[in-house]
């Protein structure tokens, strides 16, 4: 299982911190059905760790009329909105809630190239709660593609989310399905769509980043 670089210095953090917790727990507590608990709760909060900075590659399939999932998760929100921060003008809103179980890879959901960014310190309401996309601590990332066309993508910090990662800036090349983003742990991406984009997920589906073709333009 590849690892993302963002779990490089996390999961040997918290390899110590279990091992010393549960050192001290075991020392503690002279009990073996205790002490046995312990250890394995300690293996199963290790297996979370790295579980959750896992990197899986995955196979892209380019279209340049479709739009796909930035992120694993589950969406939440399809709606039409005023998108009032680059675009300001109606667009239909689709957010994608990843647990902490989702694979918190971020993809490039078109190809073309950064026209917006900025990063909004804010809030750290829960990644579903309506106000989240406007109060909590956010990147907002404009994508142009050749056609002209423009997208906004908003990566929203949860309430256990505490690090936003966004590894291109404005006037960058970008390929659809490309690695350019993480967030740690747990959250949630908005997309701002043209309205005549054709939305080819519901709410409560499942979506796979670099795969779900989450709408598709004219």
């Amino acid at each position: 299982m590849t690892i993302h670089k963002e779990g490089y210095k996390i999961i040997p953090i918290a390899t110590l911190v279990l091992v010393l917790l549960y050192a001290l727990l075991y020392w503690l507590i002279p009990f073996q059905i205790v002490q046995i608990i312990l250890g394995v709760a300690a293996v199963v909060m290790f297996i979370l760790v790295v579980r959750f900075f896992r990197d899986p590659e995955i196979a892209i399939e380019l279209n340049d009329k479709h739009i796909i999932a930035p992120a694993d998760g589950k969406v939440v929100v399809i709606e039409e909105t005023e998108e009032t921060e680059y675009l300001k003008e109606k667009r239909i809103q689709v957010s994608i809630f990843m647990s902490p179980l989702n694979v918190h890879v971020n993809r490039s959901p078109v190809a073309g190239e950064v026209s917006y960014f900025k990063h909004h310190p804010g809030k750290f309401l829960v990644a579903w709660h309506p106000k989240s996309s406007t109060d909590n601590e956010r990147t907002s990332i404009g994508l142009k593609l050749k056609s002209g066309v423009e997208i906004m993508m908003r990566q929203v910090a949860g309430a256990v989310a505490r690090r936003i990662c966004f590894y291109s800036e404005t006037g960058n090349p970008v390929v659809q399905g490309e690695k350019f983003g993480f967030i740690r742990f747990g959250s949630r991406i908005d997309l701002y769509l043209p309205l005549d984009a054709k939305i080819k997920v519901n709410i409560d589906d499942i979506s796979y980043g670099g795969k779900t073709v989450i709408a598709e333009l004219p």
